[in-house]
């Protein structure tokens, strides 16, 4: 039986696109797919204190979120401070305050790797870097900000196609629903939003 690893994924918002990335060819786990930046927790994101936490998401989660949206796009969240023990480069401490929980969804049985992964979107004004000053990893490549009407008719996963629907939602100026979405073994069984 595969382990489940708690994930974030942050979807970024700005002016009617949303940034994402296309996963490489060669990737384990959804190549070949476009996807909000994002991955599984690490070891030291569980020691992190944010200067606001996101409400409803762990802080290690969160966490998590903000510093894979750095490894994969050079862009971060955060005040001058000193930066987590473990992000070598990061130059801030992170702050979680910008992010709205709005998605969670747990990859089903039978894949390589399974994720509890909370979606977490945020708009793009809140950064402590230009937008355009994209410099990831290249994990994800390439990266764009995509038109929020052209991202479904990307290659996308079927779980990339729920969150963006929230996303597009709240880009509408659309009020949050009462519950959260969540997506588990194929039901989306809500959680109530805190």
């Amino acid at each position: 039986m595969t382990a489940i690893r708690d994930a974030a994924t942050v979807a970024l918002l700005r002016e009617g696109h949303v940034l994402m990335g296309c996963r490489r060819s060669g990737a384990v786990f959804m190549p070949m797919k476009w996807v909000f930046p994002g991955g599984a927790v690490d070891p030291d994101d569980a020691g992190v204190t944010l200067v606001r936490p996101c409400p409803g998401v762990p802080d290690a989660i969160a966490a998590a979120g903000l510093r894979e949206l750095w490894e994969e796009t050079g862009l971060r969240f955060g005040v001058p401070g000193p930066e987590p023990k473990g992000w070598p480069g990061f130059g801030l401490r992170p702050d979680a305050g910008a992010l709205r929980f709005v998605f969670r969804a747990v990859t089903p049985p039978g894949h390589s790797r399974r994720f509890d992964a909370r979606f977490l979107l945020a708009d793009a004004r809140a950064l402590a870097d230009d937008p355009d000053a994209l410099a990831g990893s290249g994990e994800l490549e390439p990266l764009e900000w995509v038109p929020l009407e052209d991202a479904p008719r990307r290659e996308i996963a079927f779980v990339t196609e729920i969150a963006l629907q929230e996303v597009i939602a709240a880009a509408r100026g659309e009020d949050p629903p009462e519950e959260i979405p969540f997506l588990d073994e194929g039901k989306r069984t809500p959680i109530r939003r805190l």
